[in-house]
């Protein structure tokens, strides 16, 4: 008889299994560790369906999600309005599954997605080329900066200013793999310091890296890092926010040679955190360089358009020595969901976007600028997120603001999940405003502060 509908073996079963092994006991079992270092839980009795139904719903009413809370989190993770389209399409029973279409051959309709993703990339960045989507923009950052080792013969990557912390740590892990010196040049005032860029670029560095608009949300000169990169030699790698690049000038138009960058924003939910899905895109003088999968297309035996994986540059296709990446496979149902946002959103969508969030971003900064004891900690321009200064510990603020249902942004001086925790940045909280934060909601922070 089963005792229990998800454990089905019997008492008898077990009783037979542990003779066949010589034990009498299941905690016979454990012999080999010492008795002091053992620890039986004290588990209750198992509940029953509808038992764990109920129990399960009484732990999520306990959540304070964003539909509850009023949110001004950013640093790389952004809640947006997402079509219902989106959810619509990656639903969808012949794309929604678990296993990687390694042999996506077989199914002209991925490829056809990838293929779109690809082009709406590669258009959105000013770049030639884009590849099938990376794991998520930090591995992006790293792999170009693979890329550009791999090019120029270099053995330096130098980081300009204020990047994300969590990409340039993965930037170190890659360089510490792939022996290369990751050099990170202080901003100055929120923004790189162009002539310290330049003195540390000197005349043997692979790469020049950068974030646009960077990670305090300062708007940086990228062109001119960029000509700082080409003038010593140097490619040049701009990580873009790919929503900004609907009010600022790409980065294929402002020189650069690769352009990566994070699509969460582009009809990602949230999700705890992941997954989320990168995008690389690069010169065609790179083409053969360029990490993980590239969907091309082409024409069949009987003139029929098709679609088919080319070029890859990744070691499960060629060589390992000619290899630029081990980077293993795509984002590939994560790309399908921001093709279908940009497809749905289109360029007045995604423009709208950029603008509503820039200007609710600038009136609540405003606002709380005047309200004594609050100011902007730098001068430069900006678009959505801010650094705003508290008149003491941002994680003060922050608690007075949660009392209040407001999560009022990431405090830079105590945030250790991001390594920050600088005691010059105590005061500081990076604020993100985004479209779905209303007009009432940026009042009721004001308010809430004064």
């Amino acid at each position: 008889m089963i005792e229990h509908r998800y454990l089905p073996l019997s008492a008898e079963d077990r009783v037979a299994m542990l003779a066949a092994v010589g034990a009498t006991a299941q905690l016979d079992l454990f012999e080999a560790i010492p008795a002091d270092l053992r620890h039986e839980l004290a588990l209750p009795p198992g509940l029953s369906e509808a038992e764990l139904v109920e129990h399960l719903g009484d732990l999520a009413r306990g959540n304070q999600d964003l539909t509850r809370l009023s949110s001004f989190l950013g640093a790389g993770a952004y809640r947006r309005f997402i079509p219902a389209a989106v959810s619509q399409v990656m639903s969808r029973p012949e794309f929604f599954t678990a296993y990687t279409p390694y042999q996506a051959e077989a199914s002209q309709g991925w490829l056809q997605s990838i293929f779109e993703f690809q082009s709406m990339i590669a258009e959105l960045t000013a770049m030639d080329v884009a590849n099938a989507s990376m794991y998520e923009a930090a591995s992006a950052m790293a792999e170009a900066a693979v890329m550009s080792v791999i090019e120029s013969g270099r053995t330096r990557v130098v980081v300009a200013g204020a990047i994300h912390p969590e990409y340039l740590a993965v930037l170190r892990t890659y360089g510490a793999g792939r022996g290369f010196e990751v050099i990170q040049v202080p901003a100055a005032d929120g923004l790189a310091d162009l002539a310290a860029v330049e003195a540390a670029l000197g005349d043997d560095a692979a790469a020049l890296v950068m974030q646009q608009p960077n990670f305090l949300g300062l708007v940086e000169d990228e062109a001119g890092l960029c000509e700082l990169a080409h003038r010593h030699g140097a490619l040049a790698v701009v990580s873009a926010d790919p929503v900004s690049l609907a009010l600022l000038k790409p980065p294929g138009e402002c020189g650069a040679d690769i352009a990566v960058g994070e699509c969460q924003q582009l009809g990602i939910p949230l999700w705890y955190g992941g997954p989320y899905c990168g995008y690389l895109a690069a010169d065609k003088a790179l083409l053969r360089k360029i990490p993980g999968r590239l969907t091309g297309e082409t024409l069949d035996a009987d003139g029929n358009r098709g679609y088919v994986l080319t070029l890859q540059a990744r070691e499960q296709h060629i060589r390992r020595e000619s290899a630029s990446s081990n980077i293993c496979t795509n984002q590939a149902l994560v790309a399908l969901g921001a093709t279908a946002y940009l497809a749905v959103m289109g360029t007045a969508g995604l423009s709208r976007v950029a603008e509503v969030s820039t200007r609710r971003a600038h009136y609540l900064a405003e606002k709380l600028a005047a309200v004594p004891g609050y100011s902007l900690a730098h001068t430069g321009a900006y678009l959505w997120e801010f650094v705003l200064r508290c008149p003491g510990p941002a994680a003060e603020t922050l608690a007075r603001l949660r009392e209040r249902g407001i999560i009022g942004g990431l405090d830079l001086g105590g945030d250790q999940a991001f390594g920050l925790g600088d005691p010059a940045a105590a005061d500081q909280l990076l604020v993100a405003v985004t479209e779905t934060n209303s007009v009432a909601s940026l009042d009721a922070y004001v308010e809430a502060l004064r």
